[in-house]
């Protein structure tokens, strides 16, 4: 009796402790999803710009570290579970449900039984078999390719032939493509700095110095100079142009002084435009007028940008060879106005941005729309929106000291009125400039570990790989597969036919190639 009382207290203290694990997982898979669903609501109704709420990259961390403690415990429950409690006990799957068709299969068979484990019987047979798959991981795997050129000699004039060598990325280099392809992303894709990459690389048994790393980076940057100057050009074709910057620290002696990153982004996606979008950077040692002047010398057209007085020369009626249209952000005008709503509670700034987000929401709706339809749409919904908002914040204004920070916002706006109302008139003008800012986003995240440019050269080379890479992803294509090729093929591709390389034409070839396999295949 003493022995069945003390397992059963066993069996209830073990149900008791299994009781207690759930309970805990339950709590931080409830709290898992409440994180979800705030940042699910931050994207879909907060702005990126607006610091005091909740950064979506804080939730993404919080939402991490609560899964990591999820399977924690849920591990914890699992190993302590009586054996009889582990069978019956289904741990919740975890990881892709399917997972990617495209990987190579290593199929590994396990030892069969010789005897069955029942009666000890020797005569077996097979009636099937249980597959239980798991994503695995090796380190990169390293290789020297040899390329090989046979010698011949004519029996007939004793000359001797052999096929002509091959191109290399780099003149004189001993890197290939991918590897190239890789530093770079790395390094401006993935911010590792040179040191860091050559660090990985020796773990793995490759033992490459950081001079080596840079004069590859270098070179590579002058190999792809082609590709940059086509895709210039395209950008600079443009009707309408995002135009942003950012500062960056460069090394001088004995300390730093600070550059700018420039960025001119072309995007008709939101006016239904087939033009491929398209991210063009550019450094300065300073953040002078004469910079974006330069790089925008003969262009016009609609440019949407904050109110930095150094573009003032671009809109005036004499430039040649036609004004630039100014389209000012309602991003900007609207962000010191949530800050007093947030920070203060101030009602006329509270009031102001519910009005603005009204034309926030008209914009999604038409977002991909051609431009007329995106007008008639403005003309009928937003315009009466903008007049009521005009008078609100001239009649509050009449209330407010000049001195006001409040009143100092409100000038802001309507000092620049037309410029904001702009885009009632024409349909390719987007209402903000946020697609600049998403493209200075990664310049933004790399120096957080580069920190500083080595120099002007290296900013203009930084700025030269971060157009490429971005223009790659803006049009969902994968930077060090495109590199990777590109490299490859660019020493001997025509040179009047670059424009076939830039990552929309390269992407839609890849595309191409694909179903026609398939095809073939079926």
């Amino acid at each position: 009796m003493i022995l069945a009382q003390r397992e059963m207290l066993a069996e209830r203290e073990a149900a008791l402790s299994e009781a207690q694990n759930d309970a805990k997982v339950r709590a931080l898979e409830i709290e898992r999803l409440k994180l979800q669903l705030a940042k699910a609501r931050r994207e879909h109704f907060g702005q990126s710009s607006e610091r005091s709420k909740l950064l979506v990259e804080q939730l993404e961390l919080a939402i991490e570290e609560l899964e990591e403690t999820q399977a924690e415990e849920e591990t914890k429950a699992e190993i302590s579970a009586p054996e009889t409690a582990k069978a019956q006990r289904r741990r919740p799957q975890r990881g892709p449900r399917k997972l990617p068709e495209n990987l190579p299969v290593e199929r590994v068979v396990e030892p069969p039984p010789c005897v069955c484990g029942k009666c000890g019987g020797a005569r077996l047979r097979k009636l099937g078999e249980v597959v239980s798959k798991t994503l695995e991981c090796e380190p990169r795997r390293w290789k020297i390719i040899e390329r090989v050129r046979e010698k011949f000699a004519c029996r007939d004039c004793e000359s001797i032939s052999e096929p002509p060598a091959p191109s290399h990325p780099i003149p004189r280099g001993f890197a290939g493509p991918s590897l190239l392809a890789m530093i770079l992303v790395g390094k401006f894709g993935d911010h590792l700095p040179l040191n860091r990459q050559s660090a990985a690389f020796a773990r793995e048994g490759v033992e490459i110095e950081v001079s080596t790393l840079a004069d590859w980076v270098g070179g590579c940057a002058a190999a792809l100079e082609p590709i940059l100057a086509e895709l210039r050009g395209h950008v600079l074709a443009a009707e309408r142009l995002h135009v942003d910057d950012t500062t960056v620290k460069v090394l001088a002696k004995m300390k730093t002084r600070t550059g700018r990153l420039w960025v001119y982004v072309r995007d008709d996606r939101p006016f239904g435009g087939q033009g491929p979008p398209a991210a063009l950077y550019d450094y300065s040692p300073s953040r002078h007028g004469e910079y974006p002047r330069k790089v925008l010398a003969n262009w016009s057209g609609i440019m949407q940008a904050d109110a930095f007085s150094g573009y003032k020369a671009l809109y005036e009626k004499g430039r040649q060879p036609a004004p630039v249209i100014e389209a000012a952000c309602w991003a900007h005008g609207r962000r010191d106005f949530f800050d007093f709503a947030k920070l203060t509670k101030a009602p006329i700034a509270i009031e102001i941005v519910r009005r603005i987000d009204e034309l926030f929401a008209i914009e999604r709706a038409i977002n991909g729309e051609p431009p007329e339809a995106r007008r008639a749409v403005r003309q009928e919904q937003s315009k009466p929106l903008v007049a009521a908002l005009e008078a609100y914040m001239r009649e509050q204004l009449g209330r407010l000291s000049p001195k006001n920070d409040l009143a100092k916002a409100i000038n802001y706006m309507l000092t620049r009125w037309p410029s904001f109302t702009r885009f009632l008139d024409d349909g390719r003008i987007c209402l903000s400039n946020n697609a600049a800012e998403r493209a200075l986003r990664c310049v933004a995240v790399g120096r957080r570990n580069w920190t500083f440019a080595g120099s002007d050269a290296g900013g203009r080379r930084a700025a030269a790989v971060y157009s490429l890479i971005a223009t790659c992803k803006l049009n969902d294509v994968d930077p060090r597969a495109w590199l990777a090729d590109v490299l490859a093929r660019l020493p001997d591709h025509p040179a009047h036919r670059v424009g076939e390389l830039l990552p929309w034409a390269w992407k839609a070839r890849q595309e191409a190639a694909a179903s026609v396999t398939t095809a073939v295949a079926a």
